[in-house]
C-alpha cells in the first residue's frame, strides 16, 4: 500500500513515522512530502532512506492513504486534490473538523460511522482527543449536562519554534519568540488567537469538537486554555455536571476499563497522572477523580496525554488502521 505523509519533516510528521514503525503499519511505498525548504531532505524509515518530495509529485503517485500534518492552508488546498485522485486523506489540521460533511474521528468512540464515501477524515484537536476519551464512557452512562475545562498545554503543541524559545530562555539566550511573552517560568492564558467572543480558537475547538464527537449539541461547555512551560504532554482539569447521579466506584471502573485509558488515582500514595509519566505513551491517563461537593451530580477529574501521540499522530494512524481492517479503501 502506498502511504503519503504530507508535512513529513514537522514534529507530528516525525512521530507519525515513528509510530508506523512501532506498529508495523503496512507500507509498500512510503511517500514523504513537505514544504519547498524541506524538499530533498533524507529520512530513514524501517532502515531505508527516503527523499522528501514536493506535494505535486506526491499527488502524482496516487497514494491509497495520505496523512496530512502540514497546517490548515495546505490541507484546504491539497486534501481535495488527493481525495479526487483516489486517496483517503486523514487530516491533522483544523481545516475540515467542523465541516458538516466531514467526519471528526476518535477511533475508540466513533470510527464505526466511517464509510467508503469518506475521502477526507478530520483528526480532532490534541486537547479535544484526550478530553473526549475520558468523557465518552461517562456521557454514555450518566449523560453530561455541563463541562468546565481548564487546560495546561505543553509547548510542543505550538511547534519547533516554541521548543527552541523555551530552550533559549532556559539557557539565557536571546532568540526568536513563538509567543508574545516568555514561556519559561510563566503560564500564558492564550492558546491560539482571540475571537470576538473573548475566547481563543483553542477554547472554542474544545467546545465545538467535543459536541460533534459526542454527537450532542445540548452539552453546555466553557473552557480556558493555558500554555505552560512543559515540553510534551497536555493536562486538563475537567469539571463535569451530569443529568443523573453516579456511583463513584462504578464511574472509576468505567474509566479504568475503557480501551486506550489508564486510571492513576491513588491519592494516599500521591499517585496521579502527570506529563512526566505520559511522554511516549499511547494511553490517555485520568486521575484525581472526586465529587464536586459544591454541586449536585458533579465531578472533578484530571486528564493527561502525550499531545504528539494520541493527541495527533497515533489517533491518525488508528483511523488508518481501522480503514484498512474494515476494507474501506476503494477497490
Amino acid at each position: 500500500m502506498k502511504v503519503a505523509i504530507v508535512g513529513a519533516t514537522g514534529l507530528v510528521g516525525s512521530v507519525l513515522l515513528s509510530i508506523m514503525e512501532q506498529r508495523n503499519f503496512p507500507v509498500s511505498k512510503l511517500i514523504l512530502a513537505a514544504s519547498e525548504k524541506s524538499i530533498g531532505k533524507k529520512i530513514i524509515f524501517n532502515g531505508d532512506e527516503h527523499t522528501v518530495i514536493d506535494l505535486q509529485s506526491a499527488l502524482s503517485l496516487k497514494p491509497e492513504i495520505a496523512l496530512f500534518s502540514a497546517g490548515g492552508e495546505i490541507s484546504l488546498a491539497w486534501a481535495p486534490k488527493f481525495a479526487s485522485a483516489g486517496s483517503i486523506v486523514i487530516d491533522n489540521s483544523s481545516a475540515w473538523r467542523m465541516d458538516p460533511n466531514k467526519k471528526l474521528i476518535v477511533p475508540e468512540i466513533n470510527a464505526k460511522s466511517l464509510t467508503k464515501n469518506d475521502r477526507i477524515i478530520a483528526n480532532p484537536n490534541c486537547s479535544t482527543i484526550q478530553l473526549v476519551m475520558a468523557l465518552h464512557p461517562l456521557h454514555t452512562k450518566y449523560t453530561i449536562k455541563r463541562l468546565v475545562i481548564s487546560t495546561y498545554q505543553s509547548i510542543s503543541g505550538t511547534g519547533v519554534k516554541a521548543i527552541k524559545q523555551l530552550e533559549n530562555e532556559f539557557n539565557n539566550i536571546e532568540g526568536e519568540m513563538a509567543y508574545d511573552y516568555k514561556i519559561y517560568g510563566n503560564a500564558i492564558p492564550q492558546c491560539d488567537v482571540f475571537l470576538e467572543n473573548g475566547y481563543t480558537k483553542e477554547e472554542m475547538k474544545l467546545v465545538n469538537e467535543t459536541r460533534k464527537i459526542l454527537n450532542d449539541k445540548s452539552i453546555s461547555i466553557t473552557a480556558t486554555a493555558v500554555r505552560v512551560p512543559v515540553l510534551t504532554g497536555h493536562s486538563e482539569s475537567v469539571n463535569i455536571e451530569f443529568n443523573d447521579d453516579y456511583d463513584l466506584s462504578e464511574l472509576k471502573n468505567l474509566l479504568s476499563t475503557k480501551k486506550g485509558m489508564t486510571l492513576i488515582d491513588d491519592t494516599k500514595n500521591n499517585l496521579y497522572p502527570m506529563p512526566l509519566f505520559c511522554v511516549g505513551e499511547d494511553e490517555v491517563f485520568v486521575g484525581r477523580i472526586r465529587r464536586d461537593e459544591s454541586r449536585d451530580n458533579s465531578l472533578n477529574m484530571w486528564v493527561v496525554s502525550d499531545n504528539l501521540r494520541k493527541g495527533a499522530a497515533l489517533n491518525a494512524i488508528q483511523i488508518a488502521e481501522y480503514i484498512i481492517a474494515t476494507n474501506l479503501l476503494k477497490n
